[in-house]
């Protein structure tokens, strides 16, 4: 019986060094060589270096000078502990409701006319960062108000921070609502 524990034992402890050590540390290692920005979590730093958050993780802004994010359903505002969709179906009450009233406040901040899908739903994470380039040119005059700047330079600074769809035809274009408003804030100081 021992001459065939012995064999197990050597297998499972060299296939935990291999598989549970040396594999993750050489994916950690090219990871940091080949990616490090983006497997040290984009990280979006201030000037004087302090962290103000992720690329990866949306958050939440309400001041009417920022680009707003849409809506999140993980627990208390963008908890990346919390993330999840909301789960509603489209033929749930609640979720009409709560688009209803997402829609009139919505209504009231940017004016009427069309409201793109992504101001008033989650998405399947709740911790989106970035919403439609509709959405974005949506709410620039109530940006342009609040900062005190021409409207088309808000539209500008959106633009300007508009991604495509990967190689063209993968995702739909999107604005990354922290790195606009960051924008936001360097092109109009003191606003």
């Amino acid at each position: 019986m021992l001459r065939s524990l012995r064999p197990a034992i050597v297998m499972i402890a060299l296939f935990t060094l291999l598989l549970g050590v040396a594999y993750p540390l050489a994916v950690t290692g090219v990871a940091q060589a080949a990616f490090p920005e983006q497997a040290n979590g984009s990280l979006v730093r201030s000037a004087d270096g302090a962290i103000l958050g992720s690329a990866l993780i949306g958050q939440p802004f309400a001041e009417a000078r920022y680009l707003h994010p849409r809506p999140s359903a993980a627990g208390d505002g963008y908890n990346a502990a919390g993330s999840s969709g909301s789960n509603l179906g489209p033929l749930n009450e609640d979720l009409k409701t709560r688009v209803a009233e997402s829609a009139a406040v919505i209504r009231v901040e940017d004016g009427g006319g069309f409201i793109p899908a992504d101001a008033v739903t989650t998405s399947a994470s709740g911790l989106d960062p970035d919403i439609s380039p509709a959405y974005a040119r949506l709410q620039a005059q109530r940006i342009a108000t609040a900062r005190g700047a021409p409207v088309q330079e808000v539209q500008s600074v959106i633009d300007q921070h508009t991604q495509g769809a990967l190689l063209g035809f993968i995702g739909q274009p999107h604005v990354n609502v922290l790195l606009t408003n960051r924008a936001l804030d360097a092109r109009f100081p003191g606003a």
